[in-house]
């Protein structure tokens, strides 16, 4: 199966909100460079349309006088694909103990590996709020009773088989996405994490509990779901909130105050803010 590789040129400003309209178009996945953002789409995909989207959002940007946006798109062949998927997913250390790497590279000695295949979700430890995530969970799950865990919008499912690497013992998955949760299972098995439950669907479907939530989402998805992750966070529980731009970060402390939840810790990396909030005993 070949694939379209579309390029946009586009400042850091509106690149998550385009990130979310090449979703809901049929993206099957993003490489972020420095000035441009790579997505990747099906053969079958309606490019003239997608191209006719991107020149709407082009022209509103050149009326506002706000910046200028260019785009093109290749078609790459199947075997192209692989080797540039290759080419661009090396393995990365992210802490003190985790090595995220790809199935076709060899295990780190002394590092807890996490085996993800990033050709079909998003989340491979290279962008900084996957990176906030595991820096955050390795350091705070020691706080924890390390029994139930949660991770909302699970992608590659790279943060739940990280809990299960840190002693977690119920672990669950879920994204609306069956394309994710696909994805998700399949690197569940590759990393051996039978525990690791994945579900389609959100916190909303679920019940019970949880000892540690994970939700590397968008501002606006943590605003609107800081009841549900307080109603299922327990007592003295942590939440990791990820997704928010420099900025963003104060609405949603502010989000999970109103239900209860303290700030905890916070990380930046880059532009993106990655927060720790408690449930008070």
């Amino acid at each position: 199966m070949a694939y379209f590789e579309l390029t946009i040129t586009i400042s850091d400003t509106y690149r998550e909100a385009l990130i979310q309209k090449l979703s809901a178009l049929g993206s099957l996945g993003f490489i972020e460079q420095r000035t441009a953002l790579v997505a990747y789409f099906p053969d079958s995909g309606d490019m003239d349309g997608i191209a006719a989207e991107l020149q709407v959002v082009q022209a509103l940007l050149d009326t506002s006088g706000q910046e200028h946006i260019s785009f093109s798109h290749v078609l790459i062949p199947d075997q192209d694909w692989n080797t540039a998927w290759q080419q661009t997913f090396k393995p990365i250390d992210i802490g003190n103990c985790f090595t995220v790497l790809p199935p076709w590279e060899q295990a780190a000695e002394g590092r807890i590996n996490l085996i993800v295949d990033p050709a079909m979700a998003f989340g491979t430890g290279h962008h900084g709020t996957t990176r906030s995530c595991l820096m955050l969970m390795e350091n705070l799950a020691p706080q924890t009773s390390r029994d139930r865990f949660l991770d909302i919008g699970t992608g590659t499912g790279i943060l739940a088989i990280a809990a299960s690497k840190l002693g977690f013992k119920h672990i669950i998955g879920v994204d609306t996405d069956q394309q994710a949760v696909d994805a998700a299972v399949k690197n569940c098995k590759v990393n051996k994490t039978e525990q690791v439950e994945i579900r389609i669907g959100s916190v909303a479907d679920l019940s019970g509990s949880f000892d540690f939530i994970v939700a590397n989402l968008i501002s606006l998805a943590l605003i609107k779901l800081a009841p549900d992750i307080a109603a299922h966070l327990a007592p003295a529980g942590i939440a990791v909130l990820s997704g928010m731009l420099t900025g963003q970060d104060k609405e949603v402390t502010e989000a999970m105050h109103q239900a209860g939840l303290v700030l905890l810790d916070m990380r930046v990396d880059g532009k993106w803010v990655t927060t720790a909030v408690q449930r008070p005993q």
